[in-house]
């Protein structure tokens, strides 16, 4: 299964990957930021505590333990991350493709997961679309079901993806650090 990643000459590759990985860092320190004051004890995460709510009631209670000004920064945030999934999953990605050459020259079966997990973070970052919709519907006031849970279940399954894509790039990171026994 061929990656439009993998069309990149492999010597460019980290031309693409270290601008991709600064913005990709750039947005996610921007976030944390301007995402402190929504930690509370309803909501001890955060926006991510957000994404898990899970339940109307749990999604109204940290909405309720946020004040306008924590309103607005949600609301920004969820503004940012609809940027955040093409920085991230196409970082992310790259460096998958770039393990698995890697990974390739060691003649480990594995090299082949490389592109279907590039392909799995695009889909992740499509989930984290829908998930980020169901949080602006939860952040505009209709706090019902099934946004919570849509969030929620895409949230879940756009972390195990990047988990997967995360110990796939540095196996492959490992792999080039550690000399080739003869």
């Amino acid at each position: 299964m061929i990656h439009p990643l993998a069309q990149i000459k492999p010597a460019r590759r980290t031309h693409y990957f270290y601008p991709l990985l600064g913005l990709t860092l750039l947005l996610l320190l921007v976030m944390n930021f301007v995402g402190l004051p929504l930690n509370t004890p309803a909501a001890p995460q955060g926006i991510i505590s957000f994404e898990f709510a899970a339940t109307p009631a749990r999604a109204q209670q940290m909405l309720d333990s946020w004040s306008s000004a924590g309103l607005v920064r949600a609301g920004f945030i969820q503004g940012l991350d609809f940027l955040f999934p093409l920085a991230y999953s196409t970082t992310l990605g790259l460096a998958c493709i770039m393990a698995s050459a890697v990974i390739e020259r060691r003649r480990q079966p594995i090299s082949r997961l490389g592109a279907p997990l590039a392909w799995g973070l695009w889909i992740a970052a499509l989930l984290d679309f829908v998930e980020n919709i169901a949080l602006v519907i939860l952040l505009f006031g209709w706090v019902q079901s099934p946004w919570p849970q849509i969030a929620a279940v895409c949230a879940a399954i756009k972390f195990a993806l990047l988990l997967l894509g995360l110990v796939y790039a540095f196996y492959g990171l490992a792999m080039k650090a550690v000399p080739a026994s003869s």
